[in-house]
């Protein structure tokens, strides 16, 4: 048989992307070949996301038409990983899917391999892999930017969550591996890359002998921001998503070394202290707001992001307000606001009543929304005549539109011989636009801001 085709469907975090990576060196190394049409594809494989019904609602949609297809092809393998395998401790979920080959957790993807080639053993040649997915290393790509896992799962069980019976407990990778992932993203172009891990910065090496004698943090997570920053050719370092918890001093002095960028994402969830504890969240609303503080002495520019929910059990309109309050008094540059969904298996589902209206939660969200593109827009105006440093990341060439194509010739050709938009973020993560030809993508340029609204900020 010729090669065998597979067609990878992601939904979710960057976290699933990141093991999206990692699904496809493992198909290639296997033999196969990638495919975008999945009716072409000898097996098709979903890495699903858990975080919100929605989130599992989309994967049962898509299913439907994948079982049309298997109707069709009775030799299609199909399969489903990702973070709805990792919950299912039951196999409640698993009965759901009776058309689906392989149903397993993240953790399980080296095996996957072995069980392909126990049903077509002419599909694989090569069933060699490491025990742990983290170990097999995404293929060079010539990619400017990547993500990098450093931990996967999580210990602190926020009742609302369901990573942990998802994902697991925390592990943390080996510091050694982490390096040798980026030196290589490095030597093939890579020149921005982002941490990933549940509570990134709780990060703690299993092996910290690995770190330079000459690195000047205690704190295993700043250790490792600083020796990313020794690595030549990675010029923009972020992560995501830290826990206010773990939030160290050396961790902010370590945000301030050169590659890092202006830019800090770090979930709050809510403004109230009472909503925090039945979230178990384990900070107070004025301990969050001394972190801020302490973060913006040491990065007065830096821009803030956070993660919040509304209509979490039992939240009254008074504690809302208290987010609301917050919000205005941090002025965080985005949020991203989620509507509270219960999820089975969590202390949340278990414990309280999901006893705010949808309609009502709706409201919530979108009072906050107006907030946000408020405040976004008024602290966008900072902006405005200074220069920033943007990677660039894709070009958009000039368009022809009728209007275009009716005007004078000379004026006409001025026109369609502009260079076209560059596109990219800056240090704070500010999407910008300014003219310029597709030679720039790939490159860090500097750009002076003339426009400022609420999503892009626009210059030359």
């Amino acid at each position: 048989m010729s090669q065998p085709y597979y067609h990878l469907i992601t939904f979710g975090c960057q976290m699933n992307k990141s093991d999206s990576e990692r699904m496809d060196t493992l198909f290639l190394r296997m033999g196969f070949l990638s495919t975008d049409d999945r009716n072409e594809a000898d097996l098709i494989l979903i890495n699903t996301c858990s975080v919100r019904q929605s989130a599992e609602d989309r994967v049962f949609g898509l299913m439907r038409q994948v079982a049309l297809l298997k109707e069709k092809n009775p030799n299609l393998l199909i399969g489903i990983t990702g973070c709805m395998p990792g919950r299912d401790r039951t196999g409640v979920l698993r009965k759901k899917f009776p058309h689906v080959d392989f149903f397993f957790p993240i953790s399980d993807l080296p095996q996957l391999p072995r069980w392909i080639g126990e049903l077509h053993p002419e599909w694989v040649n090569s069933t060699d892999f490491s025990d742990d997915y983290l170990k097999i290393h995404p293929l060079p790509q010539g990619r400017k930017q990547a993500f990098v896992t450093i931990q996967t799962g999580c210990n602190k069980f926020c009742t609302y969550c369901v990573v942990p019976f998802s994902r697991g407990f925390e592990k943390n990778r080996p510091v050694q591996d982490i390096l040798h992932e980026i030196h290589s993203l490095a030597a093939d172009g890579c020149v921005e890359v982002t941490l990933l891990g549940q509570t990134v910065n709780s990060y703690r090496a299993p092996d910290p002998e690995h770190f330079s004698s000459t690195n000047p943090y205690q704190d295993h997570f700043a250790a490792l921001l600083w020796e990313i920053n020794q690595i030549s050719g990675i010029l923009r370092l972020h992560f995501t998503a830290p826990h206010p918890l773990h939030m160290s001093d050396e961790t902010v002095d370590a945000m301030t070394l050169p590659t890092h960028v202006n830019f800090l994402h770090i979930p709050v969830q809510s403004g109230d202290n009472e909503v925090l504890r039945r979230m178990n969240r384990r900070y107070t609303r004025e301990q969050f707001m001394e972190i801020i503080a302490y973060v913006r002495a040491k990065i007065p520019t830096i821009a803030i992001g956070t993660d919040i929910i509304v209509g979490f059990c039992g939240e009254t309109e008074e504690q809302f307000e208290q987010t609301v309050d917050l919000y205005r008094h941090v002025r965080f540059d985005i949020s991203y606001t989620a509507i509270y969904s219960p999820r089975t298996g969590t202390a949340a589902y278990r414990a309280f009543k999901d006893d705010v209206s949808r309609e009502e939660k709706r409201r919530r969200w979108n009072v906050l929304q107006e907030l946000m593109e408020q405040i976004v827009l008024e602290n966008n105006q900072a902006y405005i005549g200074k220069k920033v440093s943007v990677l660039v990341e894709r070009h958009e060439p000039s368009k022809i539109t009728d209007e275009l194509l009716t005007m004078p010739g000379n004026i006409r050709e001025k026109l369609m011989s502009q260079p076209g938009t560059c596109i990219g973020n800056s240090r704070e993560m500010k999407m910008v636009q300014f003219p310029g030809g597709k030679e720039l993508v790939g490159k860090v340029v500097d750009v002076l801001v003339e426009e400022a609204k609420e999503w892009v900020l626009r210059g030359r």
